[in-house]
């Protein structure tokens, strides 16, 4: 088992570097580091949304994506994005790929905590039923038709997380339904997505 509570660091070019302490990484100079966001549906095409812990550090109490997470050394981003889903909502998706694998962002908070990941973006798909989040990721949770969500939050209507405001717009380009999106099976991830996060390799 990876050790999860350490992160990934990351060179301009994406490769791993080294490693830090997950509590220790995210401050007014964050080191550019791997990480994932995940966007869950169900058999009805709903996306399910999360309100982020009062408790966390980055983002307290914001609607954002589904989840999110960081890959541990040796560990590959898919497992990760797996484990994640298990750890933070009790869920585990039927099927799973990557649809922004490109995706980076950097973002300040307003104490001036920075966010600085390497993201590829996820989508998810699960049976119907609830989750069943743990109170110190998730304070709240709901079902949106993807349409509506994507639109009021794009609109300003629905305030989200800066990485998911990013996201968002990117996902814009893909159809309304998102069974339809196009999306990288994890059994066939392009580089560096295609072998464990190895530090120092």
């Amino acid at each position: 088992m990876p050790n999860s509570t350490r992160v990934v660091l990351a060179d301009e070019s994406g490769h791993a570097v080294g490693s830090a302490l997950k509590s220790e990484v995210h401050h007014l100079d964050t080191p550019l580091h791997f990480a994932f966001s995940c966007y869950v549906f169900d058999s009805q095409g709903r996306f399910l949304a999360t309100r982020r812990s009062l408790s966390k550090l980055t983002w307290p109490g914001v609607w954002t994506n589904s989840c999110c997470g960081h890959p541990a050394p040796g560990e590959r981003i898919g497992d990760a994005a797996h484990r994640r889903l298990q750890q933070e909502l009790g869920l585990t998706p039927t099927k799973m790929g990557m649809v922004l694998p490109d995706f980076r962002y950097r973002t300040t908070m307003d104490n001036g905590i920075v966010e600085n990941e390497i993201c590829p973006v996820f989508a998810a798909f699960v049976t119907d039923g609830e989750p069943s989040p743990d109170p110190s990721e998730v304070a709240d949770y709901r079902w949106f038709a993807w349409p509506s969500f994507r639109d009021r939050a794009r609109s300003g209507e629905l305030q989200v997380s800066p990485w998911a405001t990013l996201q968002i717009d990117l996902l814009v380009n893909f159809l309304d339904d998102p069974k339809t999106w196009p999306m990288r099976d994890l059994s066939n991830l392009p580089t560096p997505w295609d072998r464990p996060l190895i530090v120092g390799g």
